[in-house]
């Protein structure tokens, strides 16, 4: 199996990669986001759980987006692999997620993080927000806090991963064709 934690800022490009690479290595794309709307909306146990929290204005909990996770994989095993978009976000949940592959024999091999200037990705979420529908793309100054977010919380995750010569940082800004091949050539040497 090959298991990636996909990152970058809001606007570097995940979900346009994560469908291409899933598509190219036969890879199962597990997006926390989507994984929450599907439990909310089907208001599976789990997915009341954490509407729990969300109504109240709380994160969810590690335990219970493990819990959806584990299920997720489950659901998708045996296969050739997984790539994890939006989680971890915290070293405690980069632990947790290798704990949960672990229990199913296999690891992360791979976060690879989309690196792109500040100034683009604002450029690229205002031009998105334009057919979106989301706010959060349409105003400036909620994008760069966004991406601050990302930096705050993703800064100890990448020195995680470096530890565990696991981390590797490719060149977000290009053509898809362009990142998409600076993306496979990490995967393809792994």
């Amino acid at each position: 199996m090959t298991n990636i934690v996909l990152f970058g800022p809001p606007g570097a490009g995940k979900g346009t990669q994560a469908d291409i690479l899933k598509k190219t290595y036969n890879l199962i794309h597990l997006s926390t986001g989507d994984m929450f709307r599907y439990n909310i909306k089907n208001k599976t146990d789990l997915g009341q759980l954490a509407q729990s929290y969300t109504d109240n204005g709380k994160l969810v909990p590690d335990e219970v987006t493990i819990k959806m996770l584990n299920a997720e994989v489950d659901k998708h095993l045996p296969c050739n692999g997984f790539i994890f978009d939006g989680f971890p976000r915290t070293e405690a949940q980069a632990q947790s997620l290798d704990q949960l592959m672990t229990k199913k024999s296999t690891q992360i091999d791979a976060m690879i993080a989309l690196e792109v200037d500040d100034e683009v990705l604002v450029k690229r979420l205002l031009e998105r927000g334009k057919t979106s529908g989301r706010p959060d793309d349409a105003n400036e100054n909620v994008i760069r806090n966004r991406i601050k977010v990302y930096y705050d919380e993703t800064a100890i995750l990448k020195s995680y991963y470096q530890k565990k010569d696991k981390y590797y940082g490719v060149d977000g800004v290009g053509s898809i064709d362009e990142i998409t091949t600076r993306i496979s050539k990490v995967i393809d040497d792994l």
